[in-house]
């Protein structure tokens, strides 16, 4: 049960990034990538679980107070805060791209087809404040856990059919444009490349960090585990990451394997449901997964802002207008922000490098800081830490450099 519940809380909408990555790395280059992130994620839980051991914390946020003060507490409710927000916002991408089409579909009107009522920016807006607010109001969400569930089958279908997609669609090569040079033949475009450098390549590292941040979980998954040890919560690590390292490679190589490098951020998106039932039945899941795993997420973010605050009494108008505020900031970024790629980047950059990089070993190394058997563990630690800060002083200016370059129309959303 807790690898079911871990490996749920690695899966989220970073793996429709994934192929997108692949696309602008190459095969050999992204497997890469992906079994390194992979590997130094589980060696981070390692860090973490033995932090925990050591302080006897299993919240988080309690951790940091314990062996930072009170920067230790705001620097891990910002990370862990920024990360669920940053996957609300890819889940309501996930709304404002995929809606659209699922709606045309059903009222059996062209793809090209364009009214209010099929524009993604109002549907969010009515999604939010009619399903996601109420749902966002109650006092707790201890039955919306069931959905996780549900969420973790609708990726598993959707690797399912992404797999079958490959041997149904064939190459398409489109129209010559600025993108594709005038002597790129279809053969170029429709043969797999294994070692790619571009400028969407600073895309391909967050996108896979992003897509394996679950150390918020790691904690409260470890304190319900029965006959609970480091050992064995470390094993129940190891085959969640496994399973999810295999998803993720998987869902990659076919989606890559089908479009190439016509490939989006949101691979969904590429899908046409066009009298297509499966591809439709595959959106419509996958909708009604993120918008039911939003609230779960939400929750999170507003407990821990109040109990930053020590406002842990309820009171109803405040609870109403906090969650009003907050889903009205969320549907802005929604709007505004061009596609899925700047969600995963930014995030994937800061975030996610500082649960799995940097936080685990500075607690660590404060905690074992006395202790001088701990010398090689010590070293390794300083070297991961050291990791992750190289992590960010490269890829953040780089991320920002290709948002200076790019135009906010590259992706076609």
């Amino acid at each position: 049960m807790s690898v079911f519940n871990l490996s749920n809380a690695i899966m989220g909408s970073g793996i429709l990034g994934l192929a997108f990555a692949l696309a602008n790395t190459g095969i050999l280059l992204f497997l890469v990538l992906l079994t390194s992130v992979t590997l130094l994620s589980i060696y981070s839980i390692n860090l973490l679980l033995i932090c925990s051991k050591e302080t006897g914390c299993m919240v988080y946020e309690k951790l940091g107070e314990q062996v930072f003060g009170t920067t230790g507490k705001f620097v891990i409710f910002g990370a862990t805060s920024l990360q669920n927000t940053g996957a609300m916002l890819s889940y309501l991408f996930i709304v404002k791209n995929e809606l659209p089409s699922a709606i045309k579909f059903l009222m059996g009107k062209e793809e090209t087809f364009s009214a209010w009522y099929v524009d993604g920016r109002v549907l969010v807006v009515i999604v939010t404040f009619g399903i996601i607010l109420p749902l966002c109001l109650l006092k707790n969400l201890g039955y919306l856990g069931y959905t996780s569930g549900f969420s973790l089958s609708c990726m598993v279908f959707f690797l399912i059919v992404v797999i079958y997609k490959k041997f149904q669609i064939p190459c398409i090569v489109p129209e010559l444009n600025s993108t594709i040079s005038a002597n790129s033949t279809n053969a170029d475009m429709c043969t797999p490349k294994y070692v790619t450098i571009n400028s969407k390549t600073v895309y391909a590292l967050p996108t896979i960090a992003f897509a394996f941040v679950c150390h918020p979980s790691v904690l409260p998954i470890y304190s319900e585990l029965k006959d609970r040890s480091q050992k064995k919560m470390q094993m129940v690590s190891n085959i969640s990451f496994f399973a999810m390292f295999v998803m993720y490679f998987l869902t990659a190589i076919f989606g890559y394997l089908t479009f190439y490098d016509n490939v989006q951020s949101d691979l969904l998106h590429k899908y046409q449901s066009k009298d297509d039932i499966l591809i439709l039945t595959v959106r419509l899941a996958v909708i009604v997964a993120v918008i039911l795993t939003v609230p779960v997420l939400f929750f999170t973010v507003r407990s821990s802002l109040f109990e930053l605050a020590k406002k842990t009494k309820f009171n109803l108008c405040r609870h109403i207008v906090v969650t009003c505020i907050l889903l009205v900031v969320i549907n802005l970024l929604v709007i505004f922000i061009p596609s899925m790629k700047d969600i995963f980047g930014v995030v994937g950059v800061t975030s996610a490098n500082m649960l799995i990089f940097i936080l685990p070993s500075s607690l660590y190394l404060k905690i074992t800081d006395q202790d001088g058997d701990k010398g090689t563990q010590r070293i390794w630690a300083a070297l991961f830490l050291g990791l992750g800060v190289l992590f960010s002083l490269v890829s953040i200016p780089l991320v920002i450099y290709d948002w200076a370059c790019s135009s906010s129309g590259d992706e076609g959303h």
